[in-house]
């Protein structure tokens, strides 16, 4: 199939330029560490809340002198078909099974299974570790990094430098090792389809298995 018609193959791209990703990290460390500061509760929900409400804030405050759409192209909020997206949900569940089967619990996930064992924290656990969270994370790494390292050096660098850098971000050793594969398979799916929308959707989808799942294990 001609790359021109095949929705996996598409080519064009808005580079990110380096002044929104140094906006981006100036807003995040500033409105953090003030959000930290003041909140009142600092428990597990909380601080993910603050730490991903902030990351959100400060990507739309680094894009926003590009303009709505101009900003959205920058991120790579194009369209595109749903098969890419059914690939990437397949894709995801299949890795997800494969690396649970390694046997390793990080300390972030035990921290979500014990706080899902109340069943009136996991409609919040939900919201913030199923969509906020996947939503800033794909809009940091495969939306303003790689953009930025794509407009610079192409998209495989970018492919491989976003990867890297959103397992890395995971920070505990356990956890990022569990994450790496999937952050290949993330970045692989921005690179071919040059849309954030599949990894997008996917990471919401997983994000939203998992916290379902480890609610299940938490009432078995």
């Amino acid at each position: 199939m001609a790359g021109s018609s095949n929705p996996l193959f598409q080519k064009d791209l808005y580079p990110v330029p380096g002044w929104s990703v140094l906006t981006f990290l100036g807003f995040a460390a500033l409105i953090g560490g003030m959000a930290i500061w003041l909140l009142p509760d600092r428990s597990l929900l909380p601080l993910l809340s603050a730490f991903f409400g902030t990351g959100l804030v400060a990507v739309l405050i680094s894009v926003s002198p590009l303009g709505l759409a101009d900003g959205a192209r920058a991120l790579g909020l194009r369209p595109v078909g749903w098969r890419p997206v059914v690939l990437g949900v397949v894709g995801t569940t299949i890795l997800s099974f494969a690396v649970s089967q390694i046997g390793v619990q990080p300390e972030g996930v035990r921290q979500v299974t014990d706080s899902v064992r109340d069943p009136a924290v996991l409609i919040p656990t939900l919201l913030v570790l199923a969509v906020l969270a996947p939503v800033v994370e794909e809009l940091v790494f495969r939306g303003l990094l790689y953009g930025w390292v794509a407009g610079r050096w192409g998209p495989l660098p970018a492919f491989v430098v976003s990867s890297l850098a959103f397992a890395a971000a995971h920070a505990e050793p356990a956890h990022i090792v569990l994450v790496l594969p999937l952050g290949f398979w993330f970045g692989w799916l921005r690179w071919r389809t040059n849309s954030l929308w599949p990894t997008l959707i996917t990471h919401m989808i997983n994000n939203a298995f998992a916290v379902l799942g480890a609610a299940y294990l938490a009432g078995s």
